[in-house]
C-alpha cells in the first residue's frame, strides 16, 4: 500500500514550512551530490566521532536531518512530509511546527546515538524527523484517513491503519537490529522509533496553546 494523500478538507493556513522543508531536503540532497562522499562524511552524523568532539559536531545533528541516501529515500521522506505535516502544521503554527520537526529529529539522533556510541557509520535523513510528524498525526487526528494507492486502485484507509502498520514494522526492525536477529540493511530503525515517540510526547506540549479547551 502507498499512501498518496489525506482528507485537508479542515486545514486553515497554507503549510509554508513543510514546503520549505521540503524544498530544502531537495536542494541540499543536490548539493549533497555534487559534493560527494567528502560532503557526506563531513555533513553526516558519525556517532564514534560526535562522542569525541560532541560541540565540533553540532552542526552535523541538524545538516544530517536534510541529507539522503539516494532518490528513493528522498522521495519516500518527501511523500510522508507532504501528506502528514501540513496536518500537523496546520495545528501548531509555522513557528511551533518548525521547532517540533527539528526537535523530532534531534530525538531520533539521540535513540540512534544511544545503540551505536562506537559506529563510525555517517547517519543520514529526515526519516527521524517525519517520524515525529507521524507520531503528532496519529493523536491529533485519529479519525483521519489517507488515500492509498493499491495496485490500480485508490482506496480510503484509516491514519491509524497506515501509520500503524508503519510503526510495527519500525519497532519490530529495531529490536532485531540490538538483539542481532534482523538485518537492518543500514537503515537506522532507532532514530524512528526516538522520532516517533518524541513527536508523540512533544505534542501534548505543543498542542496546548493552539488547540481550543472547553471549560467546565
Amino acid at each position: 500500500m502507498l499512501p498518496i494523500g489525506d482528507d485537508n478538507s479542515s486545514r486553515r493556513i497554507v503549510p509554508l514550512v513543510t514546503y520549505a522543508l521540503i524544498v530544502l531536503n531537495v536542494l541540499f540532497f543536490f548539493i549533497e551530490m555534487s559534493g560527494g562522499d567528502a560532503f557526506i562524511m563531513k555533513w553526516s552524523f558519525v556517532p564514534s566521532r560526535f562522542v569525541a568532539n560532541p560541540f565540533a559536531d553540532v552542526p552535523t545533528l541538524f545538516t544530517s536531518m536534510f541529507m539522503h541516501a539516494g532518490w528513493l529515500h528522498l522521495g519516500g521522506n518527501m511523500l510522508y512530509l507532504w501528506i502528514f505535516g501540513d496536518n500537523v502544521e496546520d495545528r501548531f503554527g509555522h513557528s511551533n511546527f518548525l521547532i517540533f520537526y527539528l526537535l523530532c529529529g534531534l530525538g531520533a539522533t539521540f535513540a540512534q546515538l544511544a545503540f551505536s556510541l562506537d559506529s563510525n557509520i555517517p547517519n543520514l535523513g529526515a526519516s527521524g524527523a517525519i517520524a515525529g510528524v507521524l507520531g503528532s498525526y496519529i493523536l491529533l487526528f485519529p479519525q483521519g484517513r489517507v488515500r492509498v494507492l493499491q495496485g490500480q486502485q485508490v482506496i480510503q484507509v484509516p491514519a491509524l491503519i497506515v501509520i500503524g502498520f508503519w510503526i510495527v514494522l519500525q519497532l519490530f526492525s529495531s529490536i532485531g537490529s540490538i538483539t542481532g536477529t534482523a538485518d537492518t540493511g543500514g537503515v537506522a530503525y532507532m532514530a524512528h522509533v526516538g522520532g516517533f515517540v518524541t513527536g508523540f510526547a512533544l505534542t501534548f506540549l505543543f498542542r496546548g496553546s493552539t488547540l481550543p479547551r472547553l471549560t467546565r
